[in-house]
């Protein structure tokens, strides 16, 4: 015999090998802070992280996203450069990490967690692959003679892996790589990266165009005339 239960019912209990249906009234559910419960699940997070990044979810398409910010900062490029005036010194900066270069291999295998020392070993190893948009990019500011600053939040003692992973993907002939300084460790990224962009600029350059994963890479003072961001969900840095 078939016997079908409402869902707010009842306990099936094994007796004697036949089944006797035990009713029960449940306790309601209580949370005692419903602002906590809107939090999204850890576990539920990363897995849409994950989809994101493989492009399998409504979220969107993170390589999509990317392509089509990079697009736009070329298209700027393009114009820009057209109506520099006579001895115009233009200069594109460009963040590094998920900007220039992916750490996503290690992100994923850390399962979005940050370990300094892990990260660093990663970082150290030189292997980052390059993002496609932004080699464009960097390739069509060479081609129109727009210098090149990397503005990136990596410590002076990573130069050498650094510029071995940038050149190794196809980066090569840039204006300068600032890294930040012993004395600098200490400093938000927003203060560091608006005054490293202050001294490019009292260099004698206009600052067109500022591309970054953070906003802590584009806001503050001074700013480019068009700074553009890429998605990146993955981690932040203020």
């Amino acid at each position: 015999m078939k016997v079908f239960l409402r869902p707010a019912a009842a306990i099936f209990l094994l007796l004697g090998g036949t089944f006797h249906l035990a009713a029960q009234q449940l306790p309601p559910i209580v949370s005692e802070n419903s602002a906590a419960e809107q939090i999204p699940n850890l576990g539920r997070l990363v897995s849409e992280l994950r989809q994101y990044h493989e492009c399998t979810c409504k979220c969107g398409c993170y390589a999509k996203d990317i392509n089509a910010q990079a697009d736009r900062a070329i298209a700027f490029l393009r114009r820009r450069a057209a109506y520099r005036l006579p001895n115009e010194r233009l200069a594109l900066v460009l963040d590094i990490d998920e900007t220039t270069l992916s750490n996503y291999q290690e992100i994923a295998k850390a399962d979005f967690a940050y370990n300094a020392k892990a990260f660093d070993a990663w970082i150290n190893t030189a292997q980052a692959p390059a993002i496609p948009g932004t080699l464009r990019l960097y390739r069509e500011a060479r081609r129109l003679g727009v210098a090149v600053f990397f503005l990136t939040g990596r410590p002076e003692t990573e130069r050498a892996a650094t510029e071995r992973n940038l050149r190794a993907q196809g980066f090569a002939g840039w204006r300068q790589l600032i890294m930040r300084s012993p004395a600098q460790m200490s400093e938000t990224a927003l203060a560091y990266k608006s005054a490293d962009r202050a001294r490019i600029a009292a260099e004698g350059y206009t600052l067109v165009l500022n591309v970054g994963d953070q906003w802590s890479d584009l806001k503050g003072v001074p700013a480019a005339e068009v700074s553009i961001k890429y998605p990146d969900p993955f981690y932040f840095i203020p």
